[in-house]
């Protein structure tokens, strides 16, 4: 971002609420972030978006508020490639968290595993505009290629109106997948909408894509308790129950405009994940299978 003065924006609930859902023992918020400190993490020259700090504590402090045990810290397109926030909240995490980065697609693979060791298990390849000047699908997947030795994954950003051009791409990518965010697709459709179809035919195209079922605030379009996003992927947990995965989204950015209550994201858990079964694969099984394997036997 050229203009350094320019306001920084606050995305987030400065006194969430204390969910009335309590998370099973052992929950994972499988999707957030932290912006800076600033002054020892500066932003990206090329961010779309200039954040207060998120910091570690404030990340912590919400974690326990909502009754989760880990968090996955994936990396903010505001810091761009420079993972060093995430890497000092995760270092900050005792063990209780761990990471997606955001890497140059020529990172040495020493580099990757020096990522590796400080708890990084996948890297994020960001499709969406308005976030990110260039998304170059070749060298993506000659990146894939080179963390299959790690064991990592790959989480992909987009939204629904690329979804066609991207199978190509999603065909081709060596490891497992992550969708953010189920591809954004409309919840005004309904469960039955073209967006949600088409991106179940993109689950069902391959047995290692996993989808983030995440973010009523940025998909709905109503008001919380979002019940148009319910109706639509209530379906979704059901049909593909050991490859979801849930996360708060804190700070949320960009929605500073429409800052949602935690405690009403976590509330939203069991209306899609109807019973205690779904929601353990869900909050537990799933992002342990994923960030923590060598803790599940």
């Amino acid at each position: 971002m050229s203009d350094t003065t320019a306001a920084r924006i606050v995305s987030w609930h400065q006194s969430p609420s204390k969910p009335r859902y309590q998370p099973p023992a052992g929950a994972v918020d499988a999707h957030c972030h932290v912006f800076g400190p600033m002054d020892r993490f500066p932003f990206s020259a090329k961010a779309k978006y200039m954040p207060e700090d998120a910091g570690p504590e404030d990340l912590f402090a919400l974690r326990d508020l909502l009754g989760f045990s880990r968090n996955v810290i994936v990396q903010a397109s505001c810091h761009g490639t420079d993972n060093a926030a995430t890497l000092n909240a995760i270092t900050a995490s005792d063990g209780k968290a761990r990471g997606v980065a955001v890497v140059d697609p020529d990172i040495s693979f020493a580099e990757l595993e020096a990522l590796h060791e400080a708890g990084i298990r996948g890297v994020r390849f960001n499709f969406l505009k308005r976030l990110v000047d260039d998304a170059p699908k070749d060298k993506f997947l000659q990146l894939a290629e080179r963390i299959v030795p790690l064991g990592w994954h790959v989480v992909v950003y987009f939204e629904a109106d690329i979804l066609d051009e991207m199978l190509p791409f999603l065909a081709a990518i060596p490891t497992p997948i992550v969708i953010d965010h189920m591809g954004r697709p409309s919840m005004s459709q309904g469960p039955d909408g073209a967006e949600i179809t088409a991106f179940k035919h993109l689950m069902d195209s391959r047995a290692d894509i996993w989808t983030k079922v995440t973010c009523p605030d940025r998909l709905s379009s109503q008001a919380a308790p979002w019940d148009d996003f319910v109706e639509v992927v209530r379906p979704l947990v059901e049909q593909y129950p050991d490859r979801v995965l849930w996360g708060t989204d804190w700070p949320h950015p960009n929605m500073q405009d429409n800052i949602p209550d935690d405690g009403h994201l976590v509330d939203v858990i069991p209306r899609i994940a109807v019973t205690p079964e779904l929601q353990r694969k869900l909050l537990v099984d799933n992002p342990m299978r994923l960030y923590w394997p060598e803790e599940m036997g």
